[in-house]
């Protein structure tokens, strides 16, 4: 029997979950990321039933001499799992909501969309992205921005609690008083120290929620730049705007404004009465909404994919930076994006970024649909990045697969880390998309 053979047989008798190896039909299907340009070979793809199995899986790698990558649903893939063992924790899918507490524990393959369903309709809500099929574990452990982090700070602010499988192949439960270094890396420095089953995280109030998209034709784009420009520097924290320039194949440019506003219409449309002097928009979806649907607002593909993205933390948005950003198509992307951040995310946070004094987010995306086109796409986001005024740091969920953790974190995080990763998993038996060792 071959050592691939082998280690099927040891992984279907021990979990009752299911198991793929090379030789399955659907291997290949099972072992994709999200991001289709993104090529991973692992040994065996293992979808755990439970956290025990988890810790089976654990024991089971260790005794073969494999390490384990876990992704939920693949999202946030940087190429690292060859010659490991890919764990899908999406059936980990469990939801409790404690409205009184304002206390949601959730399983690990929770995807944010469906934690917004479960809170909506106890007026709360946790600190939801633009997209609603992304796994809020996954999110939570590269910090998190979120369409209410002005407001509330990085998603990872908001988890009191990660119930984990370290290397050992032991369950902790990892908190500000358990394992606190554990808890501390968790909250932002990647998955590279345990494994997450569950977490416990702290909901908001959101009685009343606004938001939509607002979209122009391109040759609006520099007066759309400028009032949000404009928007953004007095905007107060319950109010997040994101400019998005669009450039779909075949189409003619597009800019767009998408916004959240943590209160009433009636405010909402008071603080931007400042865009009702652009030219009017091709299409406004603006509205009171249920946090449910916030994830409707960018329209983002729910179905996988291939993409090429670069992001950069920009330090000002003055004119030679809006002239940057507006003078020239952005072809070969599909979009250029500027968050706003501020608020709440400039203040200290006890997690391994830290307080983000950045006041936006650069996020490139292109399709490189063959080589010569992911050249292309990869020297405008250089170009664009190289002249706009930006600080070398990142989110670590923005992190793109040519990048390191100490590409977002400071010297002095890393080296935390490092130390906490050698004391929970001193043979690197987890290997997470990103990893503080490099």
């Amino acid at each position: 029997m071959s050592i691939t053979s082998a280690l099927s047989a040891n992984l279907s008798d021990a979990l009752r979950g299911r198991v793929w190896t090379p030789e399955h039909d659907e291997f290949e299907k099972r072992s994709r990321p999200w991001n289709l340009a993104i090529a991973q070979q692992p040994a065996a793809v293992v979808e755990a039933a439970d956290a025990d199995d988890v810790a089976t899986l654990v024991r089971v790698a260790d005794s073969a001499g494999l390490a384990v990558s876990t992704q939920p649903n693949g999202h946030g893939a940087s190429g690292r799992v060859d010659d490991t063992i890919l764990l899908r924790t999406g059936r980990l899918d469990g939801i409790s909501v404690d409205p009184v507490a304002r206390r949601a524990v959730i399983g690990a393959g929770v995807r944010s969309g469906d934690l917004q369903r479960a809170v909506a309709e106890h007026g709360l809500t946790a600190l939801p992205g633009s997209s609603p099929v992304v796994s809020v574990t996954g999110v939570a452990l590269g910090g998190g921005l979120s369409w209410f982090g002005r407001a509330h700070g990085w998603v990872a602010d908001s988890v009191t609690a990660f119930d984990v499988v370290d290397a050992h192949g032991r369950r902790l439960h990892a908190t500000p008083d358990e394992h606190p270094d554990l808890y501390w890396a968790l909250r932002g420095g990647g998955g590279d120290y345990a494994i997450v089953t569950a977490l416990e995280i702290a909901l908001h109030p959101a009685p009343h929620v606004f938001g939509g998209r607002m979209s122009w034709t391109g040759e609006h784009t520099r007066a759309v730049a400028e009032a949000f420009r404009a928007l953004t520097s007095t905007a107060p924290e319950e109010l997040t705007a994101w400019l998005t320039m669009l450039q779909f194949p075949g189409a003619e440019p597009l800019v767009a404004l998408d916004v959240t506003y943590l209160g009433t219409e009636v405010d909402a449309r008071r603080l931007l009465s400042s865009l009702d002097a652009l030219p009017a928009p091709a299409s406004d979806t603006r509205r009171a909404m249920s946090v449910a649907e916030l994830g409707s607002i960018t329209g983002e593909p729910t179905a996988p994919g291939p993409g090429a993205s670069h992001a950069e933390l920009i330090t000002a948005l003055d004119d030679a930076a809006l002239d940057a950003l507006v003078s020239e198509p952005i072809a070969p992307l599909l979009s250029v994006q500027v968050r706003h951040l501020g608020g709440a995310f400039a203040r200290p946070s006890d997690s391994p970024h830290g307080a983000l004094g950045e006041p936006y987010a650069l996020y490139m995306f292109g399709l490189p649909l063959g080589e010569e086109a992911a050249r292309a796409i990869r020297a405008k986001q250089a170009a664009l990045a190289a002249a706009l005024p930006t600080s070398g740091r990142k989110p670590v969920t923005f992190l793109d697969p040519t990048e390191r953790l100490s590409d977002a974190l400071p010297p002095e995080s890393i080296e935390r880390l490092r130390r906490i990763k050698r004391e929970y998993d001193p043979r690197g038996l987890i290997r997470a998309n990103f990893t503080s060792l490099e």
